[in-house]
């Protein structure tokens, strides 16, 4: 087997010291002799190098960097269009040869060549009295209308795709990244950040990741999580009185849903399915009808429900979402099922009469 290209995973002792030399260097009494001993532990060993690396992520993508003057840094606190191209070795060069400047001493001799890591310091220390004094970002609330689809790029380089009649709430710390799916659904593709998790709360669930791919759908009687790429831990909100919230861990293809009664077996699902809406299709591979009609209702002017005797019917097939009202009428005909208008409120399929 190669294991050529093989790295090893910094420990939490490793991360543990890298978070230390952050807070110690960006104080403002560090002096040379923090310097020369924080060169000394870079230089000791490559898993140091790699731990504080994965700490700088704490602070957002540094590909940020390539489009900024160096005193105008303020990583994480706006979006950039340009956070994720990646930064180049001449932008770190001329980052760190700045600050030294400005600063008086030499970043590529006292951080011994260290790359992605001199570029970071270079944030740590600007945003000393900023970021890791506690201040918490202001929060900020995302909305699409019926009909309408965004996606938006959070502060920290992450990207959300929001389906149709949705709201997302983001509030950033330094601790923490939280957001809260209100209503609808949204597409959370995770910049991971190793010393800061990532979670959404949706109804019943709660959802925890550090980087990943995965799906949220919000409906009214149960919240389903769908990964498409990485590990997401879901989790109960709240629990019976003396009884642990149940969790669990979800891995690439699976789904869980969380409602009143607790979380659903596991099941298999896919990108095609998991993302359907993103190409304005809806995709059910052996999906119970009441569970398909909660998706497409998101669409729909008049709701619609499904009689208690078919509502376990199961529905496979691939339907368009341009006509959303057409495509109630390709489910009741696949199903040989009835429409119900007589309530002007609520559409009702039902077994169709002979």
């Amino acid at each position: 087997m190669n294991t050529a290209g093989a790295q090893e995973v910094p420990n939490e002792d490793k991360l543990d010291q890298a978070c230390a030399w952050i807070a110690r260097l960006r104080s403002d009494s560090v002096g040379a002799t923090d310097r020369r001993e924080f060169a000394a532990w870079l230089a000791e060993s490559a898993g140091n190098r790699r731990a504080f690396d994965a700490m700088t992520e704490l602070w957002g993508d540094l590909g940020a960097l390539a489009h900024m003057p160096i005193d105008e840094l303020f990583p994480e606190s706006r979006p950039s269009a340009n956070s994720s191209t990646p930064l180049s070795q001449r932008d770190i060069r001329a980052s760190t040869d700045s600050a030294a400047v400005a600063g008086g001493w030499n970043f590529a001799q006292w951080l011994m060549g260290g790359g992605l890591a001199a570029a970071c310091l270079v944030v740590t220390l600007w945003v000393g009295n900023q970021w890791l004094s506690g201040r918490e970002f202001r929060e900020q609330t995302f909305i699409t209308q019926v009909g309408e689809t965004r996606t938006v790029t959070l502060a920290d380089g992450s990207q959300v795709q929001l389906n149709t009649n949705s709201e997302l709430r983001v509030a950033f710390s330094r601790e923490e990244r939280r957001t809260q799916l209100l209503r609808g659904e949204a597409y959370f593709d995770v910049a991971r950040q190793t010393a800061r998790p990532f979670t959404v709360a949706a109804g019943k669930a709660n959802i925890r990741v550090l980087g990943t791919e995965f799906n949220v759908e919000r409906n009214p009687e149960s919240t389903r999580v769908s990964v498409t790429g990485g590990v997401v831990a879901v989790s109960e909100s709240e629990s019976a009185p003396g009884l642990q919230p149940e969790s669990i861990k979800l891995v690439k293809n699976q789904k869980v849903s969380v409602s009143s009664g607790g979380l659903s077996e596991v099941s298999r699902t896919s990108a095609d399915e998991a993302l359907d809406w993103t190409r304005g299709v809806l995709v059910f591979e052996q999906t119970p009808l009441a569970e398909a009609l909660e998706e497409l209702n998101r669409y729909l002017k008049v709701p619609a429900a499904a009689d208690p005797s078919v509502r376990d019917q199961l529905l496979s097939g691939t339907f368009e979402l341009s006509d959303p009202d057409n495509t109630l009428k390709a489910i009741a005909t696949a199903l040989n099922l009835q429409q119900d208008h007589s309530d002007p409120n609520l559409t009702l399929l039902s077994p169709r009469r002979n």
